[in-house]
């Protein structure tokens, strides 16, 4: 019997072992997308406790700790800290094959050096450690980054967004570069006019233009675009059910934005074309700057309405979503390369039923130039666990290239989710590691090691050249 999560933790031959040693584990970590928050990071934030840094804000904890029967004032309650972390830990056994049972001693290893499996008897003694710890200076928020060796984050940013901290990070002189990422989503939901026309009134005063139509609209993007590139962006990010490819005119999109700002609720078609005529302007402007257009397809959100209305959304109340996505998929990148439009694309599916679809999809708009130019994505949200990373891999690897692949990032909003790229670099090597054991791939070493560092650190690198 193996112990429990030793330092061969998930390398099950002696070649995963040496490749994951050796080659994957000293390589920095270039996380691109993520959701922290850029102004932590610019006053390098001090946590006064454990659950402060690890449990606010956490989504996945909350849907396990609802499901084992834990009242919400102890999730986004009024509940104190020391009383979340307590249920936490009472959580904390019964998830057992689930990913956050990993995760969890993860997390605690590193960056606090805790080896204790966390319980309601072991509670006390971790929340007390953590805490010493976090009253550190390098347990600040640039010290865990520090210790995690990171080199790249990129946050999640609206075209509203002053970024004000980013600009304060890189004044700073810290070492890690920190990128925003545009994030439009908002400028193109449209289902309720009231609020699209408050988040129009956000842009006017951000960009400086009053906007009365459509074109002024426009304008107004297409300035906070170029803000954001003077500012170090190259990278967009859209979270979206399906991609949209609609047939549209320009003058039905002028007449529906022109109905929007008189208030007029748009029919079905009309939010459809709308996207669609977004969703291609959007990519248009990234490609006009060679930036990396990034899409996370099929999130089925905020389900359950009694508590959306009650504590908000991105609480743990999504799901996966079985939305179609091949046609539009392909008439949306198809219109993009007719027109020599298509900048580099990274896709990602929530429904697993969706793995072959993108994976066969990215094929189909390489250029021959830049490797890997269209990428599928790692497995992401309720993917991102030992069984979708497996099958993201394996997919890849059958239908793609495996080592053009980008790697993984946290798509999380947590300071001690660096973990994950630790997780993501075992399950890699030891998938590896079994084909050489089985005889299905050679046994060279030197080659495979800087397939799992290119895949680790290096294709990224190399990808977004930020």
């Amino acid at each position: 019997m193996k112990p429990f999560m030793d330092q061969d933790f998930l390398l099950n031959t002696e070649t995963a072992r040496v490749l994951y040693h050796q080659f994957a584990a000293p390589m920095p970590i270039f996380d691109y997308h993520c959701h922290i928050s850029p102004q932590e990071i610019a006053e390098d934030r001090r946590f006064n406790n454990l659950t402060e840094i690890w449990l606010h804000g956490d989504h996945y904890k909350w849907r396990a700790m609802r499901t084992n029967g834990i009242a919400e004032r102890f999730c986004t309650g009024e509940a104190s800290d020391w009383e979340k972390f307590e249920k936490w830990a009472e959580t904390a056994p019964y998830t057992m094959r689930n990913p956050l049972y990993h995760w969890t001693h993860l997390e605690l290893r590193n960056p606090f050096g805790i080896n204790s499996l966390l319980s309601p008897t072991t509670a006390r003694p971790i929340w007390d450690r953590c805490n010493e710890l976090l009253h550190q200076d390098d347990f600040s928020c640039r010290g865990i980054i520090r210790k995690a060796n990171v080199r790249v984050i990129c946050t999640t940013d609206d075209p509203v967004d002053s970024l004000e901290f980013h600009r304060t990070i890189k004044e700073s002189g810290f070492e890690v570069k920190v990128i925003p990422a545009w994030r439009p989503d908002k400028a193109m939901a449209i289902e309720d006019p009231a609020i699209f026309n408050g988040y129009l009134n956000q842009l006017e005063v951000a960009s400086g233009v009053s906007i009365s139509s459509f074109d002024h609209f426009m304008e107004a993007l297409e300035k906070r675009h170029l803000f954001f590139h003077e500012n170090g962006c190259r990278l967009s990010d859209h979270g979206l059910e399906t991609i949209y490819a609609a047939d549209y005119t320009d003058e039905q999109i002028k007449r529906i934005f022109e109905s929007l700002r008189n208030g007029v609720v748009p029919s079905p078609e009309d939010i459809l074309k709308f996207k669609s005529a977004m969703l291609y302007v959007f990519a248009v402007m990234d490609h006009s700057r060679n930036w990396t257009q990034q899409y996370h397809l099929g999130a089925m959100r905020n389900n359950n309405s009694r508590l959306f209305e009650s504590v908000g959304a991105d609480k743990g109340f999504d799901s996966i979503g079985d939305y179609p996505v091949a046609t539009a998929l392909s008439k949306f990148l198809n219109r993009l390369e007719y027109n020599q439009k298509l900048t580099r694309t990274i896709l990602y599916n929530l429904n697993p039923g969706d793995n072959e679809v993108l994976a066969t999809m990215v094929g189909n708009f390489q250029d021959g130039v830049t490797p890997g130019k269209i990428q599928w994505g790692s497995g992401w949200w309720f993917l991102d666990q030992k069984d979708g990373m497996i099958n993201q891999l394996n997919t890849l690897s059958n239908l793609g290239l495996l080592s053009r692949f980008v790697g993984m990032l946290t798509d999380s909003r947590s300071f001690l989710s660096y973990s994950r790229h630790e997780y993501f670099r075992r399950i890699l090597c030891n998938l590896i590691g079994n084909d050489v054991e089985n005889g299905e791939i050679p046994s060279d070493i030197q080659f495979l090691g800087k397939m799992v560092q290119d895949i680790s650190y290096n294709n990224a690198n190399n990808y977004f050249a930020f």
